[in-house]
C-alpha cells in the first residue's frame, strides 16, 4: 500500500525532501515509518525520540495500523519557547463554533482590527498577546525569520484551542492569527485576543493559549543571520513512542 510522508523544519533538511510517497505492506504501523527513515538518514535516527507523529493531520503514536493512501507527518519539535505552563494538557479537539477568528495568513497582522471584530459591548476586558520579531538571537543579529507549517493540521490546532480556551476558561473569544512566510524585524508572527467579562479569566486564557500554541501546533521559523542560517530549536513533543529504541533492533526495512 502507498503512504504519503511529509517533512517539516529541520526534518526537510536531514531528509533531503519535503515529502515523497512510500511503499509499506498491508496492516503496516506508524513505526515502520520510522525505522524506513531511521536507516536510510542516521540524524533521522537521532532526532527521532523528540519527534511528534500525525496520520491524516491528527496526533497519532506509533502503534498505529496505517491504511492505502494515509498521509504521515513527521514533526520535529515546534518553534516554541520553554515557558512553564504547569501540569495543565491539551485535550482532544473541540467541536463546535467559537467566537473569534482562527487563521493562518501571509499578509501582515492588523492588531487594531482584530480586536475590534472581537470585542463586544457585553466584555470588561480583551487581553492582546502581540509576538513580534526581535532583532537579536542569544547575541546574533537577526535579519529576518521565514515561517513555515503543516497549515491544515495547524489550523485544526490552533481552532481546538481557541475553543478549549472557551470551555476552560469561561471567556467569551478568543482570536488566534499567526503568519506565515518572511518577516520582517519588527512584524507580528502571531496575534491572540482574549475577550471576558472579566480580566483574570482573559489574562488566564491569553497565557494559555500562546504557551500551549508554542508546544503543539506544527509551525517552524528559520532564523536567518549575518552568517547563515538555522531551525529555532523548540522544546520536544511528549515522547510518542516509548518503545523506539526496543522495536528498532527488530524492524524490517518497509521494502523489504
Amino acid at each position: 500500500m502507498k503512504i504519503g510522508v511529509l517533512f517539516f523544519g529541520i526534518l526537510k533538511d536531514v531528509v533531503g525532501r519535503a515529502g515523497e510517497t512510500v511503499d509499506l505492506p498491508e496492516g503496516a504501523r506508524v513505526r515502520e515509518v520510522l525505522f524506513y527513515y531511521a536507516r536510510e538518514a542516521p540524524r533521522f535516527e537521532a532526532m527521532a525520540p523528540s519527534l511528534a507523529i500525525s496520520v491524516n493531520q491528527e496526533y497519532s503514536g506509533a502503534d498505529r495500523v496505517l491504511r492505502e493512501g494515509d498521509e504521515v507527518g513527521l514533526l520535529p519539535p515546534v518553534s516554541g519557547g520553554s515557558a512553564e505552563d504547569g501540569n495543565d494538557e491539551v485535550r482532544g479537539e473541540v467541536r463546535g463554533e467559537v467566537p473569534g477568528e482562527v487563521r493562518i495568513v501571509r499578509e501582515r497582522i492588523d492588531t487594531e482590527a482584530v480586536l475590534g471584530r472581537l470585542k463586544r459591548a457585553a466584555d470588561g476586558a480583551a487581553v492582546i498577546f502581540d509576538g513580534v520579531v526581535r532583532d537579536n538571537t542569544r547575541g546574533r543579529r537577526t535579519l529576518y525569520l521565514d515561517y513555515e507549517a503543516y497549515e491544515a493540521m495547524a489550523l485544526k490546532q490552533m481552532e481546538s484551542l481557541a475553543a478549549e480556551a472557551r470551555a476552560r476558561f469561561g471567556v467569551r473569544g478568543a482570536s488566534i492569527i499567526h503568519r506565515l512566510g518572511r518577516l520582517e524585524i519588527g512584524e507580528t508572527s502571531v496575534l491572540i485576543v482574549v475577550a471576558a467579562a472579566h480580566r483574570d479569566a482573559a489574562f488566564e486564557a491569553c497565557r494559555w493559549i500562546i504557551d500551549t500554541l508554542k508546544k503543539t501546533v506544527p509551525i517552524w521559523k528559520k532564523e536567518y543571520f549575518e552568517d547563515g542560517a538555522v531551525w529555532a530549536d523548540g522544546e520536544a513533543f511528549p515522547k510518542k513512542f516509548d518503545d523506539w529504541e526496543r522495536q528498532r533492533g527488530n524492524s524490517q526495512h518497509p521494502n523489504d
